[in-house]
């Protein structure tokens, strides 16, 4: 369950993020509310994932994923785009990532 907590942690940070754009300084309602209601979830999540993950690993791939995440999600629905420094820096984020769960003793198997 631990990996289900942080994925749905994840998810409701790039949902509350993604709204953060559209807020526009927290001067429109509608999403205002999905930024404080997505960024409450994804902290409760985070916080079940720290009884299980010590909390560097977790971080590491809270931020990993969510960058590319929030990247996705801002070529998606806002039309930003990435240039190749910036997409070969995110695959060496995965990569990390993928490294610290594959690899690491602090992670449980």
């Amino acid at each position: 369950m631990t990996y289900v907590y942080l994925l749905t942690a994840i998810v409701f940070e790039v949902i509350a993020t993604s709204a953060l754009k559209a807020a526009d300084g927290f001067t429109r309602l509608g999403p205002s509310l999905i930024v404080v209601a997505g960024y409450a979830a994804a902290f409760f999540f985070l916080s079940l994932t720290l009884r299980t993950l010590p909390v560097g690993v977790a971080y590491a791939i809270w931020s990993g994923l969510g960058i590319v995440l929030i990247s996705i999600a801002g070529w998606v629905l806002y039309r930003q785009m990435l240039d190749a420094p910036a997409v070969i820096g995110m695959v060496l984020i995965v990569a990390g990532v993928i490294v610290i769960n594959v690899f690491s003793k602090a992670t449980p198997h």
